[in-house]
């Protein structure tokens, strides 16, 4: 059966270990467009962070973004989004107040409100380039909390792996646990980790489910290749998983196909496969 839509992460997959995008990615991603078979990305980022890369590649290449909270065109058109409860979300915010450092929340919209966030650290490596290309995103309160004037996408938060593993099973014993979904996407290399907070039942792979459903594209009908634990459910969801050769290890014990690292051009290479191109 061949393989009709191709669903691919950013960070780790995508882009090499610098944060840029490789010739030879580009080229096969503009290569499927044109023959015909449909390309989405599929990310832990927000769209404002996303969207530069999209634009890159092609108009054609619609954007799950925020971990399958939001589906955009390039262009910023909403497709579809998955919103989290404010009273459910400022309880989240409250009860995690000592653990707060990096927090943010996430929304909808345009201008300087999309990305709000309190006391983060922006000289730190690991946060400073993201805040030099999006500030213009991005505005500080003294209290997130206040932020919650309508329902936002996503409850963000930033740390070392050991504190966004601890901070995860602190949020998994709130009472409102079971209406959120803990997504952790791990650099252990770098010692940086992001939690996710969407509403119960929002993945990469809810959101490609979506997708799929109104393009009338079944899951055996597609390839999508990612690295990190935040792909897990959608390469498990498609009929062509291929996880990258620098994947974390907890992807690579699954026994799906292995592609090259993201600094030898893996992502093009499954492409190709994807193809039936030697």
């Amino acid at each position: 059966m061949p393989i009709r839509l191709i669903a691919i992460d950013i960070d780790g997959t995508l882009l090499d270990s610098r944060g840029r995008l490789p010739d030879v990615n580009r080229d096969a991603v503009r290569t499927a467009v044109e023959a015909g078979v449909e390309v989405t990305l599929v990310t832990g980022r927000t769209f404002h962070h996303a969207r530069p890369v999209s634009a890159a590649l092609s108009d054609r290449v619609p954007l799950i973004v925020s971990n399958g909270a939001l589906m955009k065109q390039t262009d910023g058109e909403t497709l579809h989004r998955q919103l989290l409860d404010p009273t459910v979300t400022r309880e989240i915010i409250v009860k995690v107040r000592e653990h707060r450092s990096g927090a943010a929340l996430i929304f909808d919209r345009d201008g300087p409100d999309q990305y709000l966030f309190e006391g983060i650290d922006w000289q730190h490596p690991q946060r400073r380039r993201y805040y030099e290309r999006n500030r213009q995103f991005m505005t500080e309160l003294s209290r997130l909390e206040d932020g919650l004037t309508e329902r936002p996408l996503q409850l963000a938060f930033t740390g070392s792996v050991d504190e966004m593993r601890h901070l995860a099973v602190i949020i998994s014993n709130l009472d409102v646990a079971d209406q959120i979904t803990t997504t952790l996407t791990e650099y252990a290399a770098r010692d940086f980790s992001l939690l996710d907070i969407t509403v119960s039942g929002c993945s990469k792979a809810s959101m490609l489910t979506t997708w799929l459903e109104h393009r009338g594209v079944d899951p055996t009908e597609v390839m999508a290749v990612g690295d990190n634990l935040n792909d897990r459910e959608m390469l498990a969801l498609v009929g062509h998983p291929v996880v990258m050769g620098n994947a974390v290890p907890e992807l690579k014990r699954q026994g799906w196909p292995t592609t090259d690292g993201h600094d030898e051009g893996g992502l093009a290479v499954a492409i190709r496969w994807a193809l039936d191109e030697p």
